[in-house]
Formats: C-alpha cells, structure tokens, sequence
C-alpha cells in the first residue's frame, strides 16, 4: 500500500468514529430533551399577562433573579435568549420565552400565555384583535427588491 492509500484509510476511520459518536450525543441530547419537555408541561400552568416588552439580550442584562443565573450554564450566560417583560397582576417580571414563539408574541397586549415558572411556552390567546407580526425580509431579499426600483 503506498502512504496516501493509509491517509486516506485512516481518514475515513475517523470520519466513521465521529459519525458514530456524533450520533449517540444526538440520541442521548433527544432523550434529555424530551424528559426537560415533561417536567415544563408537568409545572406548566396558564396565566393573564400584559406584555410590556421583547427583546434578545444577554441573561446577565435580563434582571433576572440570582437562583436563575447561578442554575443557567456558562454557554448559557453569554448567549442571547428571548426576554419578554410582562406584568402579571400588579408585578412587573421578567420571563425567558420558547424561541419557536418569540416573534407570535405580541408587544403592549394582553395575552393569556402557558408558563412554566419563568419560561412561557406558548401563547394561547390574545385579548382585543390579535395583529401578526411583520416578516423580516432577508438580506438578499432587499438588495434584489433595491436592484429593481
């Protein structure tokens, strides 16, 4: 065999153990996911709220509670997560909302969301006339929208 045969080889050995192993992280990644799942939807309880603001930031510039930020992890720390300021009764909190929902939550409404301590999973009703949200165009989108004008 000449030396770029073994290369090769051994490459794709590598590539076949990072597949693999890839995979049960994957596997594993699902079931923890799916046990977080149940235990929110377990907790899980509707509430009345009228939400004040949204924005992506920072957990540290959140305000939320110390537990929070001592129980989130490092990764977690510095990356930005959908913060949604609501006042619930005569309160003003702070709540992480679900990424999938986070552009349907609408701004200075009132909303009847399911949460589960301070994460809200979703949005179930609006009160008064519900109004989408905006698509955000993407940036090749505007650049060719400009290029025909």
């Amino acid at each position: 065999m000449r030396t770029w045969q073994i290369v090769v080889i051994v490459l794709l050995v590598i590539l076949v153990a990072l597949a693999i192993g890839l995979y049960i992280l994957g596997k594993k990644a699902q079931k923890k996911k799916a046990e977080q799942d149940a235990q929110i939807a377990a907790a899980a309880q509707t509430v009345s709220m009228l939400i004040i603001d949204k924005k992506r930031m920072m957990l540290k510039d959140a305000g939320l509670p110390p537990q929070v930020m001592a129980q989130a992890p490092k990764l977690m720390r510095r990356s930005k997560m959908p913060i949604v300021k609501a006042k619930v009764g005569p309160k003003i909190m702070t709540f992480i909302c679900d990424g999938e929902i986070f552009d349907s939550v609408p701004t200075k409404k009132e909303v009847k969301a399911v949460v589960s301590g301070l994460y809200i999973t979703s949005v179930k009703g609006y009160r008064g006339s519900a109004q989408p949200t905006p698509k955000k165009h993407k940036f090749w989108d505007r650049v060719r929208k400009k290029a025909q004008m």
